[in-house]
């Protein structure tokens, strides 16, 4: 990948393509958490609101036009569904994690980021 990004050049569209591709595999976006290994389990409502966020994200709004309203609800139901299945199946050996502790890290995280920009 690096070789492409030095073949087109900083203001290539591909160099932009592997810029967004690189910052996306680092990083999951902050508004889907993950919803894997909890205890209690992910319940519904979580796993619809992650790809509630999920669809927004790849449809690049937040609220579709009332033309795309239709494929826009089908596409957040699908993907809860997949989500749904790809939860049960998932298997870990490690123990579980605590909501508590995972949103206190969260919340370090953030205010991290924010005093680095300020």
């Amino acid at each position: 990948m690096a070789g492409d990004v030095a073949a087109t050049g900083a203001s290539g569209s591909r160099a932009w393509g592997v810029g967004l591709l690189r910052r996306s595999l680092e990083g999951m976006c902050r508004n889907i958490r993950p919803l894997h290994n909890f205890e209690p389990h992910a319940t519904s409502d979580e796993v619809h609101a992650a790809a509630l966020q999920f669809v927004r994200k790849v449809s690049g709004t937040t609220k579709p036009s009332q033309a795309n309203r239709e494929a826009f609800d089908r596409a957040v139901e699908e993907v809860a569904h997949a989500t749904h299945h790809l939860l049960e199946a998932l298997v870990t050996n490690a123990p579980p994690k605590d909501r508590e502790v995972e949103a206190a890290k969260r919340k370090a995280r953030s205010a991290d980021r924010y005093a680095a920009s300020a």
